[in-house]
């Protein structure tokens, strides 16, 4: 392997460690300690998993766990009661509501509820609107991470060429834009792109974030590229993710592995919107 590994745990501890330092700043300077209220639907495995981390490593930051679990037969009214409460809370900095949702509920009615300075995923259409037109706002999480982890290692971003596998509003979308933000020339390939390893092939920064295991492969990375993996699958062989990581590490400069890699980086970047929107909201800044 000749591939940089780009290292999500450490970078997401070293940001988890200033998130803990800029939440006891806020409360030294007469502020409150963030709120976050990680809100579960059902009993979905992962998704406890899922948020338990986020509970366990909000609180170790010094934030204050507002956790709500609802049972999965709760109503779409129910729910929605729930984050309308929590968003008439000011003891509430940020609201998360964790995906996916049992099938009979409409999670986007349900996201749209939440205010956008307490929409620390960064998936209301306020914030997405603000990420388009380049003003502040809250940023999706894994997308943000990636860039976390792309500054981390000091890859050049402006004037680079970016391709971006994947179009979702969770990823790709908001990727792309972030990408672009810092001036670099920015591809977004989907399922129909014609010749998908061609198109990779171009890129100095190449995210993928399809969804489908081991889809690019070492004939999709252009030699001394950054690849930044972003899918995680659990096959029987353990996790992997939709790079193939052992061929495209012979010729990428940079990549990031499965695990340990952009996944660390999510709740990380969860923790530091929760801390920027309670600084936001009692008007106290860094």
């Amino acid at each position: 392997m000749t591939a940089r590994v780009i290292d999500g745990t450490a970078v997401a501890r070293r940001v988890r460690e200033e998130v803990g330092r800029g939440v006891a700043a806020l409360v030294a300077a007469g502020g409150v300690a963030p709120g976050l209220a990680t809100v579960l639907i059902g009993e979905d495995p992962a998704s406890e998993v899922y948020v338990r981390n986020k509970r366990r490593l909000s609180v170790e930051a010094g934030m204050q766990d507002l956790h709500r679990h609802l049972p999965a037969d709760a109503d779409q009214a129910t729910v929605a009661a729930l984050v309308d409460e929590l968003a008439a809370d000011p003891a509430v900095s940020g609201i998360l509501l964790q995906l996916p949702l049992p099938r009979h509920l409409d999670p986007d009615a349900l996201i749209a509820r939440i205010p956008a300075a307490k929409d620390v995923d960064g998936l209301t259409t306020a914030n997405a609107g603000l990420l388009a037109q380049g003003r502040p706002g809250l940023r999706p999480c894994t997308p943000a991470g990636v860039m976390a982890l792309l500054d981390e290692y000091e890859v050049p971003l402006s004037g680079a060429e970016a391709v971006v596998v994947g179009r979702s509003v969770l990823v790709g979308k908001p990727m792309a834009q972030l990408l672009l933000a810092r001036n670099a020339t920015v591809t977004v390939c989907h399922s129909r792109t014609r010749d998908l390893p061609e198109v990779c092939r171009r890129a100095d920064v190449l995210v993928v974030a399809a969804g489908i295991p081991g889809l690019v492969g070492d004939d999709a990375v252009k030699p001394g590229a950054t690849v930044i993996d972003v899918g995680i699958h659990r096959g029987e062989d353990g996790l992997r993710g939709d790079v193939e990581f052992d061929a495209a590490a012979e010729v990428a400069g940079a990549i990031t592995p499965v695990p340990g890699g952009v996944g660390p980086m999510t709740i990380a970047m969860l923790l530091a919107n929760t801390l920027t929107a309670a600084r936001v909201q009692q008007g106290i800044g860094d």
